[in-house]
């Protein structure tokens, strides 16, 4: 069996060789946030393990706390990779608190003679980031085609083994016979390895799927507001209204359109105009349900589709939608908005109806002094 040393340094091959790889092919290809997070893991993971390669020597009382500290660092790097997935960010202090914790208690208990200086703290915080990241990964594991599931099985398995260390260290020591039968550090350089042969297999596919996802979010939204754009809000409605049935086969559509809104870019400047298109788009956000569907349709005229509700019901929605406005920063000069209401209960050609119903109505309430809501006569069949 190969001792403590040679185990370290074969996962400190793996490990450069795995960030090499890594880097040229997978992050300079795709440029993901997730194969970002994922270089900087394999880092961590390569410099907290060769830090303990100086047990033994004088530099020990220093590469101790920092070999714990940096392991910790890496496995939060693994968090913040699987966090990246859901578009969700991890703040610098939950990333630094449990390498911080660590090098702390690890520097207090006698690290120049005491290989496990601050035990107990850093397994329980390499168990506490790799837990996050399975729990992340198994909430997540059908958006990519099951690409998920392994890893999050993997690091749920490598999260429980630490936590189990943890207590076997607790209760018998670093010396205790059960502790050095299965959670020595030979056994934990082999599972961490086998962690890194499983990431590797999984870790392209995660990237192209992210850099793709990106990508659609890019081509399906408006880039200035965030809204769904024109095409992408058509095509999102007629799937509803195929697929739609009984109670929720019918709906309103509103045309929204910002009044005297290019003298608004005359009066105050492009940019003044930019940030009244993106208070309506934040004033509709916040005044729709999570089921509405919200988009651009193009310069300042914007489309809503309200599933379930009448004409009426979609007026009171756009009074909310510009009081919201109006209050939403009182050092803007907004415009005021008019707004044109249809129902619809059907897709194809009388979709096609319901919008250009709508957009009478808007033109009427624009003809009739703007800033209010004209609700179609006719009804779309």
């Amino acid at each position: 069996m190969l001792d403590v040393f040679s185990l370290r340094v074969a996962f400190a091959v793996a490990a450069l060789t795995l960030l090499v790889l890594f880097y040229l092919v997978t992050f300079r290809s795709t440029k993901s946030e997730y194969s970002a997070w994922w270089c900087l893991a394999v880092v961590a993971f390569l410099l907290g393990s060769s830090a303990y390669l100086l047990n033994g020597t004088w530099h020990q009382r220093w590469a101790n706390p920092a070999g714990n500290a940096v392991l910790v660092l890496g496995a939060g790097c693994v968090w913040g990779a699987v966090r990246s997935l859901r578009l969700k960010k991890v703040k610098r202090w939950q990333l630094a608190a449990a390498p911080i914790v660590t090098a702390t208690m690890s520097a207090l208990d006698h690290p120049s003679t005491n290989n496990w200086s601050g035990g107990p703290y850093f397994l329980m915080s390499m168990s506490l980031m790799i837990g996050l990241a399975s729990w992340e990964l198994w909430r997540r594991r059908s958006v990519y085609h099951g690409a998920e599931l392994p890893m999050a099985v993997t690091s749920g398995v490598v999260a429980l083994f630490y936590l189990f260390r943890c207590g076997a260290f607790i209760l018998g020591g670093a010396d205790g016979a059960i502790f050095r039968t299965y959670f020595g550090s030979a056994a934990t350089t082999l599972l961490t390895i086998t962690l890194l042969i499983v990431v590797s297999f999984s870790i392209a596919a995660l990237s192209a799927e992210q850099v793709t996802q990106a990508l659609r979010v890019r081509a399906s939204h408006d880039g200035l507001t965030g809204l769904l754009n024109r095409a992408a809000f058509l095509g999102l409605l007629e799937d509803k209204l195929g697929g739609r049935r009984g109670a929720e086969s019918f709906g309103s559509l509103v045309m929204a359109d910002l009044d005297h809104f290019k003298a608004v870019n005359d009066r105050s400047g492009h940019a003044a105009g930019d940030a009244a298109l993106n208070a309506f788009a934040s004033a509709c956000r916040n005044s729709v349900r999570s089921n509405d569907l919200v988009g651009r349709y193009g310069g300042e005229e914007f489309i809503l589709y309200l599933p379930g509700a009448t004409p009426e019901q979609a007026a009171r929605v756009t009074e909310q939608i510009s009081l919201t406005m109006k209050d939403s920063d009182p050092a803007l000069l907004l415009p005021t908005v008019s707004y044109g209401i249809a129902a619809v209960n059907a897709a194809g050609d009388a979709l096609k109806a319901a919008i250009a119903s709508a957009d009478a109505a808007l033109y009427q309430a624009k003809a009739q002094g703007r800033n209010q809501v004209f609700l179609a006569t006719t009804l779309a069949l």
